[in-house]
């Protein structure tokens, strides 16, 4: 089941640890690439120095302002695309949740070819690597991920113990314990 506008309309950081355990899919053609979201960040607004939305709105940070349960995903190192979920309460100015990683499970040969990579372990257990494995480009930038469309998240798993760590490559906002994974290998 599609998750619902109601589920990305919480809380950021909540929204972030309650994505682990459910499948995104990528739907390339006639073929869905999916995989369990494995590993989460959640990056709010104006009280979260590490956020794109920190200081004020802008042509790359607009959705994080905008509508929940929507695509932003951006261009970072001038080489790698990172994909996030819009979610806020409607106390926030702003907030994403960043996709770190996801355990591969449908049409898992498409992305070792997207990624030219033969190691299932290393596919998609960071967030450039899991937008090259789904092919995730800006052309999804502001997509709906509450439609059954090229690209949304539904139900997946239920997990268990959460692992709750400071953020990745960031140099601000380092006080804030916003990643939130769980021992992928508990499950697979």
């Amino acid at each position: 089941m599609l998750l619902k506008r109601k589920f990305y309309e919480r809380e950021t950081v909540t929204v972030a640890k309650q994505l682990l355990g459910k499948k995104v899919t990528r739907r390339i053609g006639m073929k869905d690439l999916s995989g369990i979201i494995t590993e989460t960040e959640a990056y709010r607004g104006s009280d979260d120095p590490a956020s794109h939305a920190a200081i004020k709105m802008t042509n790359r940070n607009k959705l994080m302002f905008s509508q929940v349960g929507i695509s932003y995903v951006y261009f970072t190192y001038g080489m790698y695309f990172m994909f996030n979920v819009v979610a806020k309460s409607k106390k926030q100015n702003a907030g994403a949740v960043l996709i770190r990683g996801i355990h591969p499970q449908k049409e898992i040969n498409v992305m070792k070819k997207n990624r030219r990579v033969k190691d299932i372990k290393k596919l998609t257990d960071g967030p450039g690597k899991l937008t090259q494995a789904l092919g995730i480009t800006m052309k999804q930038y502001g997509e709906d991920l509450t439609k059954k469309g090229g690209l949304y998240i539904s139900d997946g798993m239920n997990i268990g113990k959460t692992i709750q760590k400071s953020r990745i490559g960031i140099s601000r906002g380092l006080d804030k314990n916003w990643n939130f994974s769980f021992n992928i290998k508990d499950y697979f």
